[in-house]
């Protein structure tokens, strides 16, 4: 690699091997193929093995392919063998190749001679100083050249090797066969972000994604494709188009492969490049009359397109060459296409309606609707992108100024609610404003009311606006409008944030008044709004649509389910889903779903125990409220990270999100964030002991004895409650909180809740005997392992009563347990609080996990009483547990622990330095 040159991104192992291919030049002969895509790097890759080569000693000749020149006789023989002082000597000397390279006049030799010559003229310059021969482009060789260096490659003498680049499948007149291959692929997704992060920084993140998404790898393509864009579409505040452009040397690099073919083969390829799905089906109608399928060959035999052998669907080798094809037809070629396309997909409104719209020209309202249609079936199923660049298309054909404002709010408030792309909402209100002063519509509302709410958290003025604009609708109000479902659901999160009575009252009202209210919209009032008020016939409506959610690709439903079984512990068996719609963030599309499912798995993370998967998932939902400016649902991920650095001993931070929380909340009167900020002090001083601070902290959220109405929050911290107001002395406090949340039917909610009020009614009990019996029904609630930091506050407290009543092998058993699963949390202050037990009791038991073995605390101990001997039966007696859970237990934790059978158990248990078998 030379001084000036600018290292290789993600060519590590590439260049590794090249390079040990040109440092074995003085000892061997060979040759070798370099095989890339055109801007893949291989003149790069060149450049660098020659850089190699030359810091070596070793002589390099080299030359490139040039298509304007392949048929002119040898010569790039010519330009190889003269591109080194030392070579254009040797060739003026030796009277074939000076005559027959046209550096002398005389009678001209035969090919076979000018080929010996060259190998001779080769091996004599090797015999000097090693000699690498470097060809690029070897597709573009004129047929004579092309034909002494094929034979050249497979001549050389010692000290000599030849190093050569083509394009796949297009090696022209160099016969390649048996030369050894290395195949250049595209970069890395880690490789293409470092490369556009070196030479565009300023790049916005989610341009920087889509780049990558389009270049697919390609190295020129990400240098190339940022040059063609402007300031502000790097920079994310003007939107990208739907198709990038190419600069012309982009163009270049993939045009000349698309004009050398026949017209009848152009022309399918600019249908495919248009239709997009690769429906060979939908090819055929739509060339017909004009040619067939059978003139896809020369783009087959070009490694242009293939046909996939399963699917029997067309494919383009890299996008970009789909985006050469475009660019190189004419406006008028594109719209015959797209009409003929929007024939073929007659059947299929949606593909019609948008082929119909790239062919139109001037406005046209029935292609504007049918657009909007197409809009609002993708805003059901998320597909956010393509909503809103329909209902762009469709206002630009609008020709009532009124109805194009509606559509450019309908746009603004889309985009807000999926893509990410909350900046846009101003300058799509102000066009539309500018294109009808006069109209006041249900979708600016909404967008404005999206805007306002997370550009300055104004809450109360954001729900002035929905409620004002859906009180003008005649009444009663048509639910089954997408724009109406939209601002009932936008007002009901403002409801949720603000979290005050008389803003429910007026969404009740609104409600009252709407007809084909779509039942999700119902649950979330009942389950999520003001859960401890839902009925027993609401948990079954919510149980019954999570249920049907299993493969749904509708988003906008799988969050609403979801966010209606939160605060109920329903959240596990969306987790999949959930997961899902988290990764539509890394792809730059569905940004705010992508947000809120994160933070919903996270909520559910939280309590199952997964802090260090959590850890990373709310860390990328944060970023992308950050990018897209969304601190109004920062919040709730800000809310459990707090929790998890507030159990884990990192009490600045976690106090800082608090503060954070607070300060923003405080003068938005926002009711809900300013719980979350309360609920992480509350943990923050149980992990520090400060019983009468978390308290009052956890009274913030919910008094003692009552659950506030709209505090859907107080279901999250009910043993925070319970258990501040019993080390604070506060028995009739936490025994009446129990009551209330008995009286509520909480018990019935979730086995979570009802092991968590065993549990407080246990705690606040005067007698040992009696609390440590409820200590251990709680214990025993079928799954209570699966809430792993709830049953671990559990079995301490039981031990502790335990071993103030002197109990003291059971209450090492109870405080063993507790310890070991604080720690595998990483709950540090609570780790030491059981260890200090444990201490106190007179003995520290300490189990020591491998590597390899993670065990629940369950687990440890139906290890051990397995070991000793019991039977399933017996082991599930003393546990409180199913003989089946105990065989469940025991085969989970054979392979974990290495072993097949009962007998092996002691043994393998023993490996683990203090293991206090039963």
């Amino acid at each position: 690699m030379t001084g000036d040159q600018q290292p290789l991104v993600g060519r590590e192992t590439d260049l590794a091997r090249l390079g040990e291919f040109a440092a074995a030049v003085p000892d061997s002969d060979a040759s070798m193929l370099l095989v890339g895509e055109p801007g893949v790097g291989k003149t790069a890759l060149l450049a660098a093995v020659t850089g190699v080569a030359e810091a070596r000693r070793i002589r390099v000749l080299s030359t490139v392919g040039v298509q304007y020149r392949a048929q002119v006789g040898y010569s790039a023989v010519q330009r190889l063998l003269t591109s080194q002082p030392e070579g254009r000597a040797a060739v003026t000397a030796n009277p074939v190749l000076a005559v027959a390279l046209g550096l002398r006049r005389g009678t001209t030799p035969g090919h076979d001679a000018v080929t010996d010559a060259v190998v001779a003229l080769v091996a004599k310059l090797s015999a000097e100083a090693p000699t690498l021969l470097v060809l690029d482009d070897v597709q573009w060789l004129d047929r004579a050249g092309a034909d002494v260096l094929g034979q050249l490659a497979r001549r050389l003498s010692v000290g000599s090797g030849l190093l050569c680049a083509a394009r796949p499948g297009d090696e022209g007149f160099f016969d390649s066969t048996g030369l050894p291959v290395h195949e250049l692929g595209p970069l890395s997704d880690a490789a293409a972000e470092e490369l556009l992060t070196q030479r565009f920084p300023a790049l916005a993140p989610r341009v920087r994604r889509r780049l990558m998404a389009d270049a697919e790898g390609n190295p020129l393509a990400l240098l190339e494709l940022p040059a063609a864009l402007t300031d502000s579409q790097r920079g994310s505040s003007q939107a990208l188009p739907t198709r990038l452009p190419l600069t012309q040397r982009l163009e270049s690099a993939f045009a000349s492969r698309i004009n050398s073919l026949p017209a009848a083969t152009r022309h399918l390829l600019l249908v495919a490049a248009l239709e997009g799905s690769g429906n060979m089906q939908v090819l055929r109608r739509a060339v017909a009359g004009r040619c067939s399928l059978k003139h896809l060959a020369p783009a087959e035999r070009a490694r242009l397109v293939h046909v996939d052998d399963v699917t029997g669907r067309l494919a383009f080798r890299h996008s970009l060459m789909r985006s050469a094809v475009v660019e190189l037809s004419t406006s008028d070629q594109r719209r015959g296409v797209h009409r003929a396309l929007a024939e073929a997909w007659a059947a299929v409104p949606e593909q019609r309606a948008w082929h119909l719209a790239q062919a139109a020209v001037d406005p046209d309202e029935p292609i504007a609707a049918l657009l909007e249609e197409v809009a609002d079936l993708g805003f059901r199923r998320g597909d956010g992108v393509n909503a809103v660049a329909a209902l762009l298309r469709a206002a630009d054909l609008t020709p009532s100024a009124t109805e194009r404002a509606r559509r450019l709010a309908k746009a603004a408030y889309v985009g807000a609610h999926l893509t990410g792309a909350l900046h846009e909402v101003p300058r799509l209100l102000d066009t539309a404003h500018q294109v009808a002063p006069d109209a006041d519509s249900l979708a600016a509302a909404v967008a404005t009311a999206t805007y306002l709410m997370n550009s300055h958290g104004d809450i109360d003025t954001a729900y002035r606006l929905l409620t004002g604009a859906i009180a003008l609708l005649p009444e009663p109000y048509d639910a089954t409008d997408v724009t109406l479902r939209v601002a009932l659901s936008t007002l009901l999160i403002v409801c949720v944030h603000g979290a005050r009575p008389e803003m429910w009252a007026g969404y009740d009202a609104l409600l009252a008044k709407s007809v084909d209210v779509p039942p999700s919209l119902g649950m979330l009032r009942a389950t999520f709004a003001d859960p401890t008020r839902a009925k027993p016939s609401d948990w079954a409506r919510l149980d019954a649509a999570i249920a049907e959610m299993s493969g749904s690709p509708d988003l906008a439903r799988i969050i609403r389910i979801a966010t209606a079984g939160a605060f109920a512990d329903r959240l596990g068996a969306m987790e999949e889903p959930l997961r899902l719609a988290a990764r539509g963030g890394r792809t730059g599309e569905n940004n705010f779903p992508a947000i809120q499912a994160s933070f919903l798995w996270a909520s559910h993370a939280f309590h199952t125990g997964q802090w260090s998967e959590l850890r990373e998932i709310v860390g990328n939902g944060l970023r992308l409220c950050e990018e897209f400016d969304y601190p109004l649902r920062s919040w709730t991920g800000k809310w459990v990270l707090g929790c998890v650095l507030a159990l884990c001993g990192d009490y600045t931070l976690a106090t800082a999100y608090a503060d954070e929380m607070e300060r923003w909340a405080a003068p938005r009167r926002a009711q809900a964030v300013r719980r979350y900020a309360s609920h992480v002090r509350t943990l923050t001083a149980l992990s520090q002991s400060e019983f009468e601070k978390a308290y009052q902290y956890a009274n913030a959220i919910t008094p003692a004895g009552t659950f506030a109405p709209f505090a859907g929050h107080a279901l999250w911290a009910v043993l925070d409650l319970i258990e501040a107001a019993v080390r604070t002395g506060r028995r009739a406090e936490a025994l009446a909180h129990v009551a209330a949340a008995r009286e509520a039917g909480l018990h019935m909610v979730s086995p979570r809740l009802a092991m968590v009020l065993i549990a407080g009614e246990a705690m606040a009990a005067e007698d040992d005997e009696e609390a440590v019996a409820g200590l251990r029904a709680a214990s025993a609630v079928e799954g209570a392992e699966r809430w792993p930091f709830d049953l671990a506050r559990i079995q301490l407290h039981c031990g502790e009563r335990l071993r103030r009543g002197r109990a003291m092998v059971q209450a090492r058993d109870q405080l063993s347990a507790a310890a070991q699963t604080f720690g595998r949390l990483g709950a540090k202050p609570w780790t030491e609080r059981a260890n200090k037990e444990l201490r106190a009791g007179g003995r520290a038991v300490h189990v020591a996990v491998g590597e390899d073995v993670s065990l629940t605390p369950q687990q440890w101990k139906i290890a051990g009483l397995a070991a000793a001997g019991l039977t399933n039966k017996q082991i599930a007696s003393q546990l409180y547990l199913s003989p089946r859970t105990v065989s469940t237990h025991l085969y989970q934790l054979f392979p974990k622990l290495g072993v097949t059978s009962r007998a092996a158990l002691r043994d393998a248990l023993e490996r683990f330095e203090g293991f206090d078998r039963p």
